[in-house]
């Protein structure tokens, strides 16, 4: 069966979810749209929608225009074995001591790892994005250098592979947090497969906003791997959640984007205690 699928960009998130929404009640209906922050620092917005039957492409034009979107570009996408091809692309990752793999390379995991199963199925976080990588790599690092953090939190944490991360090597439970829904569920689906109930606890918030969180802090280690935005208008929250003495792992930020979020950290009282790049992405460690 052919899958077709049909991209714009537009410059405001409202305008974006506005036309999302129309695009839901076209004929023939999408089976699936989404709205996304484009990742290269334009502060544009990416509208997605994907079709069993060739869309309409005056429709679709008219619609952009109307909104101020760029013309949709429609594609037709060849029949894939998906899960085949995910098991052949998506190998295992390994960051310090962590081996994040799916369930099709349990047999490759090696003895002496720290094991993170996450199905590629699951969506953002699967350690194969440089900003995932930073943050085990990172959290590695701390670790070995004798950090033993009591008190850890996962701000905006997909598929909570960090918080697992933190919950495998360290006693104590582990908070992870996400705005969105889809995220919480596929967080507390993975904390499952890796025998973690208990131990990692998933909540829906925005920030720090949920009241498990405020009774925990302040926090010895804040993870937070989101965009840049975000990043710097969570900075004040960030300094009164944080113990002193205390660090937060950041990541999310374009390489050219760093900057701004040292300044921001460094403003509510943070100092850099490393950065390092992963292809187009930085990973900060800012210490309190």
């Amino acid at each position: 069966m052919p899958t077709f699928t049909a991209f714009a960009t537009i410059g405001d998130r409202d305008d974006a979810e506005t036309l999302a929404e129309l695009i839901e009640d076209l004929d023939p209906a999408p089976y699936g749209v989404g709205v996304f922050e484009i990742e290269d620092g334009s502060e544009r917005w990416e509208i997605g929608a994907y079709f069993l039957e060739r869309p309409n492409d005056v429709v679709l034009d008219l619609l952009a225009a109307a909104h101020g979107a760029t013309a949709f570009v429609i594609s037709e996408l060849p029949e894939t074995d998906w899960v085949a091809h995910v098991r052949r692309e998506l190998t295992p990752v390994v960051a310090g001591r962590f081996f994040v793999y799916g369930s099709h390379d349990a047999d490759k995991v090696p003895e002496d790892s720290v094991p993170l199963l996450i199905e590629a199925a699951m969506a953002f976080g699967t350690g194969h994005h440089g900003t995932t990588l930073g943050c085990l790599t990172a959290l590695d690092r701390l670790d070995r250098e004798g950090l033993r953090a009591e008190k850890v939190v996962d701000i905006g944490c997909g598929t909570a592979v960090l918080a697992m991360a933190a919950a495998k090597i360290w006693p104590g439970t582990v908070l992870a947090s996400d705005i969105d829904p889809v995220a919480v569920e596929t967080a507390l689906a993975n904390v499952r497969a890796n025998g973690l109930e208990g131990r990692v606890i998933c909540v829906e918030a925005a920030g720090f906003a949920a009241e498990p969180l405020l009774a925990a802090a302040p926090f010895d280690l804040i993870f937070a791997n989101i965009l840049k935005a975000p990043l710097i208008a969570l900075a004040p929250d960030m300094g009164r959640h944080c113990a002193p003495g205390g660090h937060v792992i950041l990541s999310g930020i374009l390489n050219e984007q760093a900057d701004e979020v040292v300044a921001a950290y460094i403003a509510q009282g943070f100092a850099t205690a490393s950065r390092e790049s992963f292809g187009d992405w930085t990973t900060l460690v800012m210490r309190r």
